[in-house]
């Protein structure tokens, strides 16, 4: 089909549309962040149902319509299932992907953002790591990426782990990122931290963020 494209993506949400259909946010490798048709696919048996849910990962076939894309076939390789039966992990993969939204645009370069979106929520599966040392250098990260991050205030009395973790969050590739644990006292910094910079940069909340704080 010559209007037929192949995009490799992470679903970031989904929304139905009428009786049968649905309408999904996909960030991809391609395209940046575009929506998408998922026409019956709230059907009973439809074989591209549980290709509509949050977080699926894959390739996705498009037709490119005159004034939207449709899905016509979806070969997810990863559903994250661990966080389907973690509802605190799957709070923070949301929120994540709240973030994600808010900073993407359709026909940009958004590979950065697809790959930290994606090595954040297999490290949200990782038992050796604080959820909250996982949200916090997504959130530093995600800044850094799109260009905001504004350094390091200079009058705060920060420990040395905390300078040198923030430093290698900077710094590190992204599969390289989840490769640490701090101490007790090193997270209570980068919380302030990342509340700090939220509220330097950021002009909204986070419905997910919020949810959080209520569980945590």
């Amino acid at each position: 089909m010559q209007d037929l494209i192949q995009v490799t993506g992470m679903i970031l949400k989904q929304t139905p549309i009428g009786e049968y259909d649905r309408r999904i946010c996909l960030l991809t490798k391609e395209r940046g962040k575009i929506s998408a048709f998922v026409r019956g696919s709230r059907k009973p048996g439809s074989r591209l149902s549980s290709a509509t849910n949050p977080f699926s990962f894959g390739v996705f076939k498009l037709h490119v319509g005159k004034n939207a894309y449709n899905v016509q076939e979806a070969d997810i390789q990863n559903y994250f299932e661990d966080l389907r039966t973690d509802y605190i992990g799957a709070y923070y993969g949301m929120y994540f992907a709240e973030i994600a939204d808010y900073y993407t645009r359709e026909n940009n370069d958004e590979k950065e953002m697809l790959k930290l979106l994606y090595q954040s929520l297999r490290a949200l599966s990782v038992s050796a790591l604080s959820k909250e040392l996982v949200r916090f250098v997504f959130e530093i990260k995600s800044i850094v990426i799109n260009g905001e991050f504004p350094g390091l205030p200079k009058d705060w009395d920060l420990e040395p782990s905390t300078e040198y973790a923030v430093q290698f969050v900077l710094n590190a590739p992204i599969e390289k990122l989840f490769t640490f644990t701090v101490s007790e006292t090193v997270l209570t910094q980068l919380e302030q931290l990342t509340n700090h910079y939220r509220d330097k940069i950021w002009d909204r909340d986070f419905k997910s963020l919020e949810i959080i704080k209520t569980l945590c």
